[in-house]
């Protein structure tokens, strides 16, 4: 009897691997079919949360962030609140100089004249979902800089993940970007860790969660082809296109929600594009289209 109960376990385990097997190599071809022949360099990571399946097309490779980053940032601020050494409804004093001019600052054409108070809520809100660049700064220096944001999330157990520079130093120099990457697997295990509520309490990570979901920057990239209502909580990056056509950098990462509940991580990195904005955003949005029905 216990040589027939091994017998049928190992055969459906065999069975099993092969089925998952199948369908992650089938998702696999998929994504690259979508990838083959486009001008860019595309990396992306798709992690299923239920049963821990992964798909991934050069989710080892090293791509820079841009704005995605402000989504580790938001999870170390966050993390501070947590600590109790500040508070959500905490007032940070934004001076005019804080608000520099010639970058993307809803936060700025909100406060024009600087030398205001402003709730930690609505400082982080205008960084994350709106991705605010002087916000991101203005974050940076509370906690003491790009430095302490790279030293939290290495603590959280995520590697492969370099952030060194702030906004500001990204937009005098369009090389220093680089210097802020991640893999698309790396950007997957920390949205898993944030997701299965592992980083922050209840409270600050149902906030963040909620930040993330009323994103308004690149509604075409994740959420692009999705059905109409699909809750996606997410992080977009862009660094605009270099006077010799390249983009470095046009990414979203995030965690959707499916049709039976269940959750979806997916990152996806396309970097040194040829192509205009509209197909980057247009790879993104159907490699998460094809995770999506790979999903239900």
């Amino acid at each position: 009897m216990k040589q027939i109960c091994t017998i049928f376990l190992t055969v459906f385990m065999s069975v099993f691997s092969f089925t998952v097997y199948g369908q992650a190599n089938k998702l696999q071809q998929r994504m690259e079919s979508i990838i083959n022949g486009k001008k860019a360099d595309v990396g992306v990571s798709v992690l299923y949360l239920e049963n821990k399946r992964s798909v991934s097309v050069n989710g080892d490779k090293h791509y820079p962030m841009q704005s995605v980053y402000k989504f580790h940032l938001a999870l170390a601020v966050l993390d501070q609140v947590d600590k109790g050494k500040f508070k959500l409804n905490e007032k940070i004093f934004v001076k005019k100089s804080d608000l520099l001019p010639n970058t993307w600052s809803p936060l700025r054409d909100k406060y024009p004249g600087g030398n205001v108070s402003v709730a930690l809520t609505e400082i982080i809100k205008f960084t994350v979902s709106a991705s605010d660049n002087n916000g991101c700064d203005i974050l940076f220096r509370l906690l003491g800089g790009p430095n302490k944001v790279h030293q939290y999330i290495a603590g959280l157990g995520i590697k492969d993940c370099e952030i060194t520079a702030t906004e500001e130093e990204m937009h005098n120099d369009d090389k220093v970007q680089f210097r802020n990457w991640t893999t698309p697997k790396s950007a997957n295990a920390l949205l898993e860790k944030f997701c299965n509520g592992k980083v922050l309490k209840k409270h600050t990570g149902d906030f963040l969660m909620k930040v993330m979901e009323e994103t308004t920057t690149g509604p075409n990239k994740i959420k692009g082809l999705l059905p109409p209502g699909t809750v996606v909580a997410h992080k977009t990056g862009f660094s605009g296109m270099n006077k010799e056509g390249v983009t470095a950098a046009s990414n979203d990462v995030g965690i959707v929600t499916l049709r039976n509940g269940k959750k979806m991580i997916i990152s996806v990195f396309v970097s040194m594009s040829k192509e205009s904005e509209k197909e980057n955003e247009k790879i993104i949005a159907e490699l998460a289209k094809a995770a999506w029905e790979e999903g239900n």
